[in-house]
């Protein structure tokens, strides 16, 4: 735990803070004080020390911590306030899941630094390497009926698009329900899971987890993957602080819990329709068994759901359960 403090007495100084300073400060010896300051070191974090003058903190790891999530985050409503961050899990979503059954909180949230068995929408493999990613789930216990809350895997989209932009200055694109893009490939993979009381059908807590490739290279993809994935540095040909990141996604997904609860939706719609790469192009519809249609996309309805016209000419709705979108192209050409 002194460590911790030590960092936080260090954190955001330009100055140095002498070691007399700290072992008043923290009630520590100044042994004590360099043995938080040597494992400090040795987390990542570079400290310089001069005599007669003490410590400056004068980098930071990019490490997806508590502590260095924290030092982005500021005070959110409810998302984000308890935080577990784990060096490797199965799945974020998983972990929030057993959490949500222990009673964890509402607006919980869980990061992995790595996942083994990360999973994306139709049960599909999301790859999900060590040091590379932001890996988040956030737990919510909204009291809201089950079809109050079909909207939410699009507004997550809104959610990591807004936090991109605010940290990155680009805005990515949407391919429609809720893939946020950049330059025509995948930059991220959101899995919304519901749990509903069996006799009652109410809802018992609903789980967001949202993975963003941040410092993938090419060669991180799987052949199959390479094609249509991307990351924010190979975008944008230049790193982004993971923990950084971390905190703008949950502060946006604080702000969508928020408009969620009082049904202030008109702001997400209208980024979903402004923002979706599909519209207005021919696209393929295909179905959890592998058939593939052609249609032309439309418009995103009131309830988020994709309209189309057939090949035949005939103008239908599709739901995100019902089908996944690709381009004809590429994923999204």
């Amino acid at each position: 735990m002194s460590r911790r403090t030590v960092l936080e007495l260090l954190r955001g100084r330009e100055d140095f803070l002498s070691g007399e300073d700290l072992s008043r400060r923290l009630g520590l010896s100044r042994a004590a004080v360099w043995k938080a300051v040597d494992a400090l070191r040795k987390e990542g974090y570079a400290i310089e020390a001069r005599t007669g003058l003490g410590y400056r903190l004068t980098a930071a790891p990019d490490a997806m911590t508590e502590s260095e999530i924290r030092s982005f985050l500021g005070e959110t409503a409810l998302v984000g306030r308890t935080l577990q961050c784990f060096d490797e899990l199965d799945s974020t979503n998983l972990r929030a899941k057993q959490l949500a059954l222990a009673g964890a909180p509402d607006g919980a949230v869980v990061t992995a630094d790595c996942q083994t068995a990360g999973r994306g929408r139709m049960d599909r493999s999301f790859q999900s390497p060590r040091g590379k990613g932001v890996y988040l789930t956030a737990l919510l216990r909204p009291d809201l009926p089950p079809e109050r809350l079909l909207p939410v895997t699009a507004m997550a989209g809104v959610a990591v698009c807004d936090a991109v932009e605010e940290l990155c200055g680009v805005r990515p694109g949407l391919k429609w329900p809720n893939d946020p893009v950049l330059g025509g490939k995948k930059l991220c993979g959101i899995l919304t899971e519901l749990s509903l009381e069996g006799e009652t059908g109410r809802v018992q807590y609903l789980v967001l987890g949202i993975g963003v490739n941040v410092g993938q290279t090419a060669g991180d993809f799987t052949p199959e993957v390479a094609e249509m994935a991307t990351s924010l540095a190979m975008a944008l040909g230049r790193s982004v602080s993971r923990p950084a990141l971390a905190a703008a996604e949950i502060r946006a997904l604080d702000r969508l819990y928020a408009d969620l609860l009082e049904g202030n939706l008109a702001p997400y719609l209208a980024a979903c329709r402004r923002d979706c790469v599909n519209l207005g192009r021919t696209v393929q519809l295909i179905s959890p068994d592998g058939t593939r249609e052609t249609a032309r996309a439309l418009d995103i309805d009131d309830d988020f759901s994709l309209v189309v016209r057939g090949s035949a000419g005939e103008v239908k709705t599709v739901r995100s359960g019902e089908v996944s979108v690709r381009g004809m192209y590429g994923y999204t050409e």
